[in-house]
């Protein structure tokens, strides 16, 4: 178990040279992603390695000066490593539409990487207008042409249905995880359901699926010990949040039982249909996932983030919310009001993180997180 997941957490500390591997390895191209909406089914079934492209840790230099300093640490960061020559195993770059900001760091990069070819599909924002099923068959279809252009080569609808189930397999093993998780009969950190997810987003499927029913198999299942505060973490939409920001939660008394993060839940809570028209079933995923697990960059009519999260929270067993929020991050600050109303309406406690790229003050957050650790104790005991 423990070696699985030294495993993960390798290639999620650094996921550019396992693209690099692998290409060396394979001769195949690899193809990165920008979060959230976007399948990597698509490009898989076309050979290509899909890697959602991650913030990194190194502090930002010659990017700083092709974009603003009021934008979020992830495309400051995506910026800064295409200025400073990572992305140079990329064969192509997928881009979305949900934020302004993306929008920008897709420009920069068409400007200063111009070799480097940008696939950009955009896509219906709001889910249940009438619109949004055919403007988004109409994008993934734009996108499969796009890259049979890319590869020179047909992609038979067969090899992405394979693609489909091949991912399908890969969400259903690390959602058994997480029904362990808050069934309370094993014990995973932050950090490594973390690593198991971020991995999941670079590492080869069958790969990474054949290392996740080896730890299914070995898992020590004989529960948690202790009288930890159990608690959920909500946000994160784009990137990872800091390890040291979800050992300090763990740190000082709770336990991380369930999360919508991207880097976790979110990214893995919804599966594609195996049969019938490959396109209309990656249409159905996208168009249906804001039931499942609302993104505050989608709108579905009396569907709202802070509803979700309160049904979550109750049926994890949580007995707190941490709110992780990017600074910066405007669709989440948009949200994030109504969220905090909500929570204090119920007399659930939640504390609100403001994370940033460059370096936390630790030790003050810890007085923070102590302070919420001690209320969600105190409140569960009444």
């Amino acid at each position: 178990m423990d070696g699985i997941l030294q495993q993960f957490a390798r290639v999620a500390a650094d996921p550019l040279t396992y693209a690099r591997d692998w290409k060396a390895r394979t001769g195949r191209r690899v193809i990165g992603l920008f979060p959230m909406h976007f399948p990597g089914e698509l490009a898989h079934a076309a050979g290509a390695l899909p890697v959602i492209l991650q913030q990194d840790d190194v502090p930002i230099t010659v990017g700083q000066s092709q974009v603003f300093s009021f934008y979020c640490g992830y495309n400051r960061s995506i910026i800064d490593q295409a200025l400073r020559g990572e992305f140079a195993v990329l064969d192509a770059i997928l881009f979305g539409d949900h934020c302004v900001q993306l929008l920008g760091t897709a420009d920069v990069i068409r400007a200063e990487v111009p070799g480097l070819p940008i696939l950009f599909n955009q896509l219906c924002s709001v889910l249940d207008a009438d619109w949004a099923m055919t403007q988004t068959q109409g994008t993934f279809t734009q996108l499969w042409r796009e890259l049979e252009a890319l590869t020179g080569a047909p992609l038979p609808p067969d090899a992405v249905r394979d693609s489909i189930r091949a991912f399908n397999r890969n969400r259903a093993l690390i959602r058994q995880l997480y029904d362990l998780r808050r069934a309370g009969k094993v014990v995973l950190t932050g950090r490594q359901m973390q690593m198991v997810v971020k991995s999941s987003m670079v590492m080869d499927k069958a790969e990474h699926t054949t290392l996740l029913e080896q730890l299914l198999a070995t898992i020590d299942q004989s529960g948690v010990r202790g009288n930890p505060v159990r608690v959920f973490l909500s946000g994160h939409l784009c990137h990872a949040p800091r390890p040291e920001v979800l050992d300090l939660v763990e740190d000082c008394g709770g336990l991380v039982v369930d999360d919508d993060l991207y880097h976790g839940f979110r990214f893995i809570h919804a599966d594609v249909a195996e049969t019938g028209d490959p396109v209309e079933a990656l249409s159905h995923w996208y168009i249906d996932r804001n039931h499942k697990v609302p993104c505050p960059t989608r709108a579905i009519k009396g569907m709202d983030w802070e509803d979700y999260l309160l049904k979550a929270v109750d049926r994890s067993g949580a007995q707190g919310l941490v709110v992780l929020m990017a600074k910066f991050c405007e669709p989440h600050m948009y949200f994030y009001p109504e969220i905090k109303e909500a929570f204090d309406r119920h007399g659930i406690p939640h504390l609100l993180i403001e994370t940033e790229h460059e370096e936390m003050p630790l030790e003050a957050l810890k007085t923070r997180v102590e302070t919420f650790i001690e209320i969600a104790r105190r409140k569960a005991a009444a």
